[in-house]
């Protein structure tokens, strides 16, 4: 383990490093900002399961869903420059979108998993889903799976082209999802933050691990029933299986390059971090949003302990955002942010001013609540409450 602890900050580098004493962890990265200012910047283990090298701070990883994150930042800078209205009608922006009765379905409630675009109809395969233009088309043609704004259900994979084509029609450049991300999210504040990794950085990236849970039979045959073809589960997950949980196709080189801006973020805890920092403050004189803007992404919208029509526990959005609830806790009221499946999350907390990311290559059966990552919140709680 290596990196800086400010001191007083060390319970979260105890937690950081029981992680990888209890065989948690092979490879990962933890950051946290607080008022402005990086306290913790921690990584440890190794690059991959055969431990060639040490997982360093260039180390770069997928983070899947905590991706969500950084297009909801994308999204509300379109809302804070007049460009995007988050109670405007979504084929205001995006015409097309308009089919399948989809006429008065607004921004927010595209944002906030209400659309009832969850999932798509129809075989999907790899090669679409690195067709921007395919997908965004796919999406805008879909028929809602229960009528819009009457429910809420987790918008797995689908997020990503809805969200990120409704930024990119707002944008007066026109730009790429993950172009606008490198120009006014992680640029501004010089994080590494991709949505779409150029080739050059393909190095970098710590190859995804799957849980050693998936060997036992048991658990296989559990998995192959809660995320099979014929459940909202399972279709939302992995677009009708054309991407199984965990399949090591998230690894190669075709995905890293692609815009899947629900899923496929690459970037770093450190990086992570500093972005969410400058979400509720400023860092090194630099802040991403104003407090108005983020208290509006940030406010749960989604009805009080309504059960989630994916996940079917009750679920918190805001405006992209994963909010403060049983299924996200993270920093209690007031947090927002957004998990990713096998372990990783990252979010801000504007009344504790704090910025905090997990990254890690050792995933585990879980799209959020993850063991390791609760215990370095839980360590962050410690060191807050004095």
């Amino acid at each position: 383990m290596s990196g800086t602890v400010t001191p007083g900050w060390e319970p979260v580098a105890d937690a950081f490093r029981s992680n990888f004493e209890s065989g948690r962890d092979i490879g990962a990265s933890v950051a946290v900002y607080h008022r402005g200012v990086p306290v913790i910047d921690l990584v440890g283990g190794w690059f991959d399961e055969a431990r060639t090298r040490p997982y360093g701070h260039d180390t770069l990883q997928l983070v899947f869903s905590t991706t969500k994150g950084l297009t909801a930042m994308a999204a509300a800078v379109c809302v804070e420059r007049g460009w995007l209205d988050y109670d405007g009608v979504v084929a205001e922006y995006w015409p097309e979108f308009a089919a399948a009765g989809k006429e008065e379905v607004t921004v927010a409630q595209l944002l906030s998993h209400q659309a009832g675009l969850a999932a798509i109809d129809g075989a999907v395969r790899l090669e679409e889903i690195l067709d921007w233009d395919h997908m965004a088309t796919r999406v805008a043609k879909q028929a809602p799976l229960w009528e819009p704004g009457s429910a809420h259900g987790y918008h797995a994979l689908t997020f990503g082209w809805l969200a990120g084509e409704l930024v990119q029609r707002a944008d007066p450049q026109r730009r790429s999802l993950g172009a606008f991300v490198a120009d006014e999210v992680a640029g501004p504040v010089g994080a590494e933050a991709f949505i779409g990794l150029p080739e050059h950085l393909e190095h970098r990236v710590s190859p995804l691990v799957l849980s050693a849970l998936l060997a036992d039979p048991g658990v296989a045959a559990l998995a192959r029933q809660m995320l099979g073809p014929e459940t909202l589960l399972g279709r939302a997950l992995t677009l009708n299986a054309a991407v199984p949980f965990g399949d090591p196709v998230w690894n190669t080189r075709a995905v890293h390059a692609a815009q899947i801006p629900a899923a496929n973020g690459i970037s770093t805890a450190s990086s992570l971090a500093r972005v969410y920092a400058a979400c509720v403050g400023e860092v090194d004189g630099r802040r991403l949003l104003d407090p108005g803007t983020i208290a509006r992404a940030s406010a749960t919208i989604t009805p009080d302990g309504e059960p989630d029509r994916v996940l079917v526990v009750p679920t918190t959005f805001g405006m992209g955002f994963m909010t403060s609830g049983p299924f996200t806790p993270m920093l209690g009221p007031g947090s927002f942010g957004h998990a990713g499946a096998g372990g990783s999350l990252a979010f801000g907390h504007p009344e504790a001013e704090v910025g905090f990311a997990y990254a890690m290559n050792k995933m585990d059966l879980n799209l959020s609540g993850d063991a390791r990552a609760h215990r370095l919140v839980k360590a962050v709680e410690q060191v807050l409450a004095g």
